[in-house]
């Protein structure tokens, strides 16, 4: 009884001096915030809340705002989304290094990559742009043209082409030439095989290009000094429609009447050879092409990107709240 008697008065004592100096934390805790000056502690909590933010968005979970329609009907001009950022490798700091990652980009994912025709400010400015970028929420974007219009720092689009695919395009459709195959896939037709859910947007009727074809075969006559021809000028009348003409198609065209005209040239030779051939995408690089394929100026334009340069994959849509929802 008496061993029992002890055991109890020294947990009760024990217990009396815990709650003691717990009493007494608090109070001395309670002193030094009436003590501190209030401005500072509320830097305090709104620093500690600027860190947390940039924690999540440089290595979590980063807000972007869709800027053009490239990627409609996808994703709409104006969408508020949410980018994993830790399934490719964060980044260490904004724009320098990156961490390791098992996972890469993977055929129709939704990614975001530094635009390959971007041209910096300068490390210092790039930072500070994509700090107060993550700390906003991407509500402000100090990186902005003469015309004060948010410059394409970073693009969104789909992973179209993998290492190893050649891609072609005939009348604005993509073809694939997989690795080890020898027959051509229409993009079309490997979706549907695949059961791919997202959306191939098309703003040119086909039934134009004859018009376009003629508009490009025309300002090769004008570019050498050459009169042009009467039913060129008849087929171009429809090219005056089109609010968003195939430009590649034109391109393609133009330079075909160029290069036989001068076959010396090797710029022409090499231009038409692109045309004709296409894209390949070399070993870790990825092909990127908007879903909105007559507005996009996408890996079309600047060729296949690094996969260094992809810094996270489309996670979220989750502004306005009417297309909250996964982005596939």
């Amino acid at each position: 009884m008496e061993q029992g008697k002890d055991f109890f008065i020294t947990v009760q004592r024990f217990t009396e001096r815990v709650l003691t100096v717990r009493k007494a934390k608090l109070r001395i805790k309670k002193e030094k915030q009436k003590a501190k000056n209030p401005i500072l502690d509320w830097i305090e909590a709104f620093l500690w809340a600027a860190g947390m933010v940039l924690l999540i968005n440089q290595y979590l979970f980063q807000a972007y705002q869709i800027p053009s329609g490239s990627m409609i009907d996808t994703l709409l001009i104006g969408d508020r989304i949410f980018v994993n950022k830790l399934v490719y490798g964060p980044e260490l700091l904004p724009g320098f290094g990156k961490l390791p990652s098992p996972f890469k980009p993977q055929r129709n994912q939704v990614i975001i990559f530094e635009n390959p025709s971007y041209i910096s400010r300068g490390p210092a400015f790039d930072v500070l742009q994509r700090v107060l970028y993550m700390l906003t929420l991407s509500l402000v974007d100090i990186d902005r043209d003469e015309n004060g219009s948010p410059k394409a720092h970073f693009l969104i689009k789909r992973a179209v082409g993998m290492s190893g695919d050649t891609l072609t395009m005939k009348q604005g459709e993509m073809y694939f030439l997989f690795p080890g195959e020898t027959r051509v896939v229409s993009e079309r037709e490997y979706l549907k095989s695949n059961n791919a859910e997202h959306p191939i947007n098309r703003l040119m009727d086909v039934s134009t290009y004859p018009a376009l074809q003629a508009a490009g075969r025309m300002a090769a006559f004008s570019d050498l000094g050459l009169a042009v021809p009467q039913y060129l000028q008849d087929q171009i009348k429809n090219a005056a429609n089109m609010s968003y003409p195939d430009y590649l198609e034109h391109e393609r065209s133009r330079i075909s009447v160029l290069q036989a005209a001068n076959p010396q040239d090797r710029r022409y030779t090499m231009l038409s050879t692109r045309f004709r051939l296409g894209w390949y995408v070399p070993e870790g690089r990825i092909f990127p092409m908007g879903d909105n394929r007559d507005n996009s100026r996408d890996g079309r334009y600047f060729g296949p990107v690094r996969l260094s340069r992809v810094l996270g994959q489309g996670a979220i849509k989750y502004w306005p709240l009417s297309r909250f929802g996964l982005i596939k």
